[in-house]
């Protein structure tokens, strides 16, 4: 079977290719890549023309000191108008000589019409003079923007508290800031035919294998959307697996996870316009682990570590267990603890499956309420909802007292996670769990448990295997798995990512 894989595999790369080379140059299709005129009045007329006579569109005419007519086009809310008016007009206005030196910074020119057009929608200032066929580019953006706050989804207990915000250039520097490494590559990609949505892809030369930084770029140019506004959108269309329930690149709000993958041999893509920065490839296990992990001690973060664990199995298989037990397997209960459960079950009319589906369905809109409420509400409505609606069934006699408590547990349990997007896949694959436990008991828990380890199994993050390093096991990354040996002694990257600079940190008390 492997020879078959393996040419599919290659087939499926010669298909990204193929999609690449169609849809390379659909960005800006609708513009005509034509020559600007040297005719400014006929530039205008074109730039208008092709940007609608939007009523945002700014055109500002004026006479340069020594005769020639000049226009400077920007939308009106995406730039600096001090810039504009203090430097390049005031500039143009009292000199006489042509618009040869940088007024503004990063100053470049253009004479084909496409690019002109990019450049006013990204932010910038656009200069024309009339009988020079060639635009001065400014870069003169200043709409308002979020300035860098603390992470709304990580909350930081010891660490930095700086968090990425919606602006590219913002967020790129806060990586160079930490990481000052000349070795450090930034790629500048485009994605999305109409929003035309700036992407950054960044990773250390020398730490990164070049094969996956070739296909993380190679997947993300083949790309043929219309519109990219959130970095879920390149995750979801770059990852291997499309259905599975499990996230294969990992989220984050926090400029030190990042470099602290890069420093690993990871990749990092920015995405304008979201907070969200996407690492890959992506290990199971780390989206249990958080940066606190190393700014604490090894034995706080290996305790730290095992409740997560602890909780992860809480979170996916307590309602689960109990369904089992108390509907195939009461054989199994302490004699006492089946009296109590059946006393408190006397009064329920639904058997244990439905009672939990219920309850866990109940919560799960309180949760949702409560995301969506505005902020000082939220919380209060969702823990008040939550006491409400627990006693009030209790009292009903819909429920038992002890599924409340299994639920409120479960729920505890899958806030432990530091990563979103593994708490929801674990909150999915509860409900399964549970419909098979009410079917078949324990033998339909360890059904669907296999089935899940077969798939987390066979599943790889830009070729890297997603249950590294348990499956291929590698003894070595066993050091930072579930227990956090001292910094000491970690003294190569994690292999499984193939970096070609392997040694972290030279010779020490660790040997």
């Amino acid at each position: 079977m492997k020879p078959f894989w393996k040419a599919w595999e290659r087939r499926k790369a010669q298909m990204r290719d193929a999609a690449l080379q169609q849809h390379a140059n659909k960005s800006m299709e609708g513009v005509p890549d034509v020559q600007l005129s040297t005719s400014l009045k006929e530039n205008l007329s074109l730039i208008e023309q092709q940007l609608g006579n939007c009523d945002d569109l700014v055109v500002r005419r004026f006479r340069v000191r020594n005769g020639s007519d000049a226009a400077i086009l920007f939308i009106d809310g995406m730039v600096d108008r001090n810039i504009i008016s203090d430097f390049i007009i005031r500039y143009m206005t009292t000199t006489g000589i042509t618009y040869d030196e940088p007024a503004a910074n990063e100053l470049d020119s253009t004479d084909r019409l496409r690019q002109v057009i990019r450049n006013i929608l990204s932010g910038c200032s656009v200069l024309l003079l009339d009988g020079q066929r060639h635009a001065f580019l400014n870069n003169t953006r200043g709409w308002d923007r979020r300035s860098v706050d603390e992470p709304q989804t990580e909350a930081v207990v010891r660490g930095p508290r700086d968090g990425f915000c919606e602006t590219l250039s913002t967020n790129a520097a806060l990586i160079r800031f930490r990481l000052k490494d000349p070795n450090l590559r930034l790629k500048h990609l485009i994605v999305g035919q109409r929003t035309q949505t700036d992407i950054y892809v960044m990773y250390v030369d020398g730490l990164a294998d070049p094969g996956i930084v070739y296909e993380i770029q190679r997947r993300i140019e083949a790309i043929n959307i219309d519109g990219v506004l959130e970095s879920g959108y390149i995750e979801e269309l770059i990852q291997d697996r499309p259905w599975s329930p499990f996230p294969q690149l990992q989220s984050t709000e926090r400029p030190d996870k990042v470099v602290a993958s890069l420093l690993e041999g990871k990749v990092a893509i920015l995405v304008d316009g979201t907070p969200f920065a996407l690492i890959a490839p992506a290990l199971f296990s780390r989206f249990y682990q958080s940066p606190e992990d190393y700014y604490e001690r090894f034995y706080i973060a290996t305790c730290l570590r095992l409740i997560r664990v602890i909780s992860f199995i809480v979170a996916l298989m307590l309602p689960s267990l109990y369904i089992a037990f108390s509907s195939f397997h009461p054989e199994m209960i302490p004699s006492r603890l089946v009296i109590a459960m059946a006393a408190g079950r006397s009064t329920v009319p639904f058997p244990s499956l439905v009672e939990a589906m219920v309850m866990e369905v109940a919560i799960e809109i309180l949760r949702e309420a409560s995301i969506r409420l505005p902020g000082p509400i939220g919380p209060t409505i969702g823990i008040v909802g939550a006491l409400v609606v627990g006693e009030a069934a209790v009292t009903a006699g819909l429920v038992s007292p002890i599924m409340v408590i299994i639920v409120a547990m479960t729920t505890i349990g899958s806030f432990t996670s530091p990563n979103y997007s593994s708490a929801i896949a674990i909150r999915m694959l509860r409900f399964p769990l549970m419909i098979l436990a009410g079917m078949f008991g324990l033998y339909g828990i360890m059904l669907f448990l296999i089935v899940i380890i077969i798939h987390l199994s066979s599943v790889k993050s830009f070729g890297v295997p997603y249950m590294s390093p348990i499956s291929p096991l590698q003894l070595k990354g066993m050091r930072d798995l579930v227990i956090r040996a001292p910094l000491v002694s970690m003294k190569r990257r994690p292999s499984m990512f193939h970096p070609p600079d392997e040694i972290r940190q030279g010779g020490g008390r660790g040997g």
